[in-house]
């Protein structure tokens, strides 16, 4: 069942019916929250039956999402979602924390958090009989998009700059959307996007201007309110058997998420607001933002203590990050202050270094996603995060999405005779080094 109730706008709070309206607020432009009927929700979606449902992915959350079933059983489509946390101890323990995961996105179908966005935003295409979906993207948004089209035979189109990583291009066309490369910036192609949609009658699905974006970013929180419930269940019961293994697991969790133009930290603030208004849960984690110094429009104005979002020159090697004016700006201000959290800024060299360091434990990060991890060890240095506190970073892609940027990441590998007197020499080389 469709619990969608219609919106609230987040900057002057007007509310409009579910088919008043499609993308921003008309008075004032800020983007728009999605209302559920929460208690038709409460009375009608027992947790214990939610979370014992077999569905996979995030169309597990069915009950708490703003569209209906979409289909595609069997399908990339079904596919989006359900990522795996893994432990980070090694690095845990040269950061001097007791506690530390990472949801790894990259296992979503195209290899990116953004296919959470548009699986939903597709699904919402389909009900409402729309015959193209358009966005605009450095990359991840539109292969999402195309992926999730493809999936259930949808037509899409997606705006890219031209500059963005060939991985990503490649993508966008082997999933057989049409791909328009634009001779300008992101934003160059965003209101591009949205000029061409008003035009031509085609449905935008572009970040932090759909509704429907946030909703399908949300089922990432969704997911970690499961995996902490289950995790923290079990520590319990661990500590009746064991009171020595007493821990801090009933601190609130950390959540670092990478941030470009805020719609994912937004989502993910909006995931955990629908269960505190469901009452499923009492305390929101705190949210941490990480932008790159070369894109930090929404940390400026974060510790500026306000909420005025002014557009910046971006310049950074994280392009899934990188963005002149945020579009989600103001919801991502507020999902850092209002849980306690707040803002760090990493070079492109400490992205960099923060690839590497993933990648020796076996996980291969795009920039954006590498920068979360960066923002922890600078928020560990700076005293932010206490070592007994647990943390969990939100790698948003995978490092097969930018390969020129993770060769910048690690020595080139040397190139030696095929002779084992080669090797041995090699290896007398590393010895003396």
């Amino acid at each position: 069942m469709n619990h969608f109730a219609g919106y609230r706008c987040s900057l002057c709070g007007t509310e409009y019916s579910s088919t008043e309206i499609t993308y921003t607020c008309p008075k004032d432009g800020g983007n728009l929250d999605v209302l559920l009927d929460y208690d038709t929700i409460r009375r009608k979606v027992p947790v214990d039956i939610l979370l014992s449902s077999e569905e996979s992915g995030l169309w597990k959350y069915l009950p708490l999402l703003p569209v209906a079933d979409p289909g595609g059983r069997g399908t990339a489509l079904r596919g989006a979602g359900g990522t795996p946390v893994f432990t980070l101890d090694r690095l845990a323990a040269g950061l001097g924390l007791k506690y530390l995961w990472l949801k790894d996105e990259s296992r979503n179908p195209s290899a990116s958090f953004k296919d959470r966005a548009s699986a939903v935003v597709v699904a919402r295409a389909r009900e409402i009989g729309a015959e193209i979906v358009v966005t605009a993207s450095t990359g991840n948004a539109g292969a999402a998009l195309a992926c999730m089209a493809a999936a259930v035979g949808q037509k899409a189109i997606i705006f890219a700059p031209r500059t963005a990583p060939q991985a990503k291009i490649a993508q966008l066309l082997i999933f057989g959307a049409q791909v328009l490369l634009v001779d300008g910036s992101y934003d160059d192609a965003f209101d591009l996007t949205i000029q061409a949609a008003k035009e031509f009658g085609w449905y935008c699905r572009n970040t932090g201007y759909n509704p429907f974006t946030a909703e399908g970013k949300k089922t990432a929180a969704l997911e970690i309110w499961e995996w902490w419930r289950k995790l923290t269940h079990v520590e319990v019961k661990d500590m009746i058997l064991h009171p020595s293994s007493l821990s801090t697991l009933h601190s609130p969790l950390n959540i670092f998420i990478p941030v470009g133009d805020g719609n994912i930290i937004s989502g993910i603030y909006k995931g955990f607001k629908d269960l505190v208004a469901l009452g499923w849960i009492e305390q929101i984690p705190r949210l941490f933002g990480v932008q790159a110094e070369g894109s930090a429009a929404i940390a400026t104005a974060f510790h500026a203590g306000g909420e005025a979002i002014l557009p910046v020159s971006a310049k950074t090697l994280a392009d899934s990050i990188s963005v002149d004016l945020p579009r989600d700006g103001v919801r991502a201000v507020r999902a850092a202050r209002d849980t306690g959290g707040t803002y760090l800024l990493v070079s492109d060299g400490e992205i960099l270094a923060a690839m590497a360091e993933l990648g020796g434990v076996g996980l291969f990060a795009e920039p954006a996603g590498a920068a979360a991890y960066a923002g922890l060890i600078k928020a560990v240095r700076q005293g932010l995060i206490k070592p007994e506190e647990p943390v969990l970073v939100l790698n948003t892609g995978s490092g097969l999405k930018d390969v020129k940027a993770a060769m910048q990441a690690v020595m080139e590998a040397p190139i030696i005779d095929p002779r084992l007197e080669a090797v041995t020499s090699y290896l007398k080389n590393i010895q003396v080094g």
